[in-house]
């Protein structure tokens, strides 16, 4: 029987790594198909509003495969992307993997910075509010709704207001330093706070309510015991679930977040891309996204098997 488990187990895995291949490539031939169809000539569109010279034309026109069945220009793309070849910014005359590499790191700060303030922030307020009066429950329950309510765009001009224009505590804009981080990190960390502040409680709540919080209790362990030892590890469980949800808010956010701060970054990249009508780079971000997304998506699913080793499927 326990053979049989841990078969079932790594099928799970396994499934679950097919999965995320299928959406890295339902990413990829979405960006390509967006390409294609998109009104004009191809290399127009990869030219963007760079520099067009008939010696940029011939290098694309190369690089893309544009003179063989579209098929192949299709196979070629994904055969590139296998090896890590992202393409060419022909506005920027740079490598597009070059280009994101330079930028990733201010982002990937960001969004640890948002997560970690997001959970902890979530934590505190379950741990704190749980079984507790109906008073104190209900003052963390409306200022959660407020915090998943108002998006984040609109937490950061609040919160640039007050803390920069009017304290001066923080810059306004700008990445030098850590002062820096935290203005954007609460505006992207507090909607995740909000929202698995109220799932912990929740869970928090129900757990303290099984028969082994019963049992513990008549043992003698003290209801912070019970809570740091046996609630929270149920708790966290639905909590897991939504992880995934705000991998893709923490995605979506930092792009106007770091605009609205200033600050460099992915989000940026994608923006100036788009007006730009960089489409390599676009495309790369898309790809980039969506990988960062599947990852993340795949070590929480991992996670979630291993808080509650019943799930093998």
């Amino acid at each position: 029987m326990t053979g049989r488990l841990a078969a079932l187990a790594r099928l799970g895995v396994v499934r679950r790594l097919g999965t995320g291949l299928a959406v890295l490539w339902a990413a990829a031939t979405a960006s390509y198909v967006a390409l294609l169809i998109a009104p004009g000539d191809t290399v127009d569109i990869l030219v963007g509003d760079g520099a067009d010279t008939p010696e940029i034309r011939a290098a694309i026109i190369k690089e893309w495969g544009l003179d063989r069945p579209e098929i192949v220009q299709y196979l070629a793309y994904l055969w590139r992307l296998l090896h890590g070849d992202l393409g060419r910014s022909y506005q920027l005359q740079r490598g597009v993997g070059e280009v994101l590499a330079t930028q990733i790191a201010p982002t990937v700060q960001l969004t640890l910075a948002a997560a970690a303030t997001g959970v902890t922030l979530a934590v505190v307020i379950a741990l704190a509010t749980a079984g507790r009066g109906r008073a104190a429950r209900g003052v963390a329950s409306a200022a959660e709704l407020v915090a998943v309510s108002v998006p984040p765009f609109l937490i950061g001009i609040v919160l640039l207001a007050v803390f920069s224009f009017t304290l001066g505590w923080f810059p306004v804009s700008g990445a030098q330093g850590p002062s820096a981080l935290v203005l954007p990190a609460l505006a992207l960390g507090l909607p995740i706070a909000g929202v698995l502040g109220q799932v912990l409680r929740g869970g928090l709540e129900r757990a303290l309510e099984q028969p082994f919080a019963v049992t513990a209790r008549a043992r003698g362990l003290t209801e912070r015991a019970l809570v740091a030892r046996h609630a929270l590890r149920h708790a966290l469980i639905p909590a897991v679930t939504l992880a995934g949800w705000f991998t893709g808010t923490l995605l979506g956010g930092a792009v106007i977040t770091e605009a609205l701060f200033g600050r460099p970054g992915l989000g940026r990249v994608a923006m100036e891309a788009v007006t730009g009508r960089d489409m390599p780079v676009v495309m790369a971000v898309v790809l980039l996204s969506a990988l960062v997304y599947v990852t993340l998506s795949t070590l929480l699913d991992l996670a979630y098997r291993a808080i509650d080793p019943r799930i093998r499927g």
